[in-house]
Parts: structure tokens; C-alpha cells; sequence
């Protein structure tokens, strides 16, 4: 019943540090996006380059990357549970 226990606290804890984590590297990127639109000069929308950037950006691998954000931690405690409790 620990273990439950401790998986439902991580699996919190590592949500919040998901979303905070997802979300800085988004605003990243939107910066990154605003600012190669202003040293390329270019005419037209800003708004539509940055948000079809941010398109491209949620099908990156950078952005699925993140989710080791969740499988790391959990691999690793699962590891060490077994590794203490069973050998």
C-alpha cells in the first residue's frame, strides 16, 4: 500500500514539474520564434509565422522528450524497489 502511496505523490509531484517544465520550454520557443522573425526582416503576419511555428514545435521530438519527465523518475524508483525488496 506504500508503494501506492508513493507512486500517487510522485506522479503529482512530477505533473506540476511537467506542466511548469512544458510550458517554460514553449514560451522559449515562442521567443526564439519572435525573435528570428525580427532579425529575417520578414513582411506580413507575425502572429501567424510564431503560432505555425508553435505547430511545428508540438510535433517536435524536443517536445516529446519532456515526457521523460515522468518515465525517468518512475523507472528508476520502480528499479530500486525491486532491486532492495527483491535480491
Amino acid at each position: 500500500m506504500g508503494v501506492i502511496r508513493l507512486f500517487f505523490i510522485a506522479f503529482i509531484v512530477l505533473s506540476v514539474f511537467y506542466v511548469s517544465l512544458s510550458l517554460y520550454s514553449r514560451a522559449v520557443r515562442r521567443g526564439k520564434l519572435e525573435q528570428r522573425w525580427i532579425e529575417e526582416g520578414r513582411e506580413g503576419d507575425q502572429e501567424a509565422y510564431v503560432k505555425a511555428g508553435l505547430v511545428d514545435y508540438d510535433s517536435s521530438l524536443r517536445r516529446r522528450l519532456i515526457l521523460g519527465v515522468y518515465i525517468i523518475p518512475m523507472v528508476i524508483v520502480g528499479t530500486i524497489l525491486y532491486l532492495v525488496n527483491y535480491t
